[in-house]
């Protein structure tokens, strides 16, 4: 298998609060809402670097989609990683996450691995980790 992860869909419980969460909350661009003329089609995407998608799709469409049944989130099942330039920005994100109504789990602190991060959890309980890594330079 060739690794092409083109999108990285997120369950939400509330599609215009997530919405809001990370658009203006965070400042990621999105054209918003789509596909609301399908039913169990309404989802965000957000475009990141590399052609990646950051996809925020109701819990109760990707339940119906995958034909599971719909069960409890889990936020230690999972964690997405954003990588910045400093440990300045570390705190800078981990900030403005939390006037966006994030939790921070674990502020920003340096880590056993000679790096700074911090853990926030989104408004459905996401875990991000904010981090700089002194060994990746891009």
């Amino acid at each position: 298998m060739q690794p092409r992860i083109t999108v990285i869909s997120l369950g939400v419980d509330d599609l215009d609060a997530s919405l809001r969460f990370y658009r203006d909350g965070l400042g990621l661009a999105t054209e918003g809402i789509i596909g609301t003329e399908f039913e169990y089609g309404a989802v965000v995407f957000i475009t990141l670097e590399s052609g990646l998608r950051l996809a925020l799709w109701p819990r109760q469409s990707i339940a119906r989609d995958t034909g599971l049944a719909q069960s409890p989130a889990s936020p230690t099942d999972m964690t997405l990683g954003h990588n910045v330039a400093s440990q300045a920005e570390v705190d800078a994100v981990m900030a403005q996450a939390a006037a966006a109504g994030a939790v921070i789990v674990k502020p920003a602190h340096q880590t056993f691995w000679g790096g700074y991060a911090g853990y926030f959890q989104d408004i459905d309980g996401h875990l991000w980790e904010i981090a700089w890594n002194p060994q990746w330079t891009e």
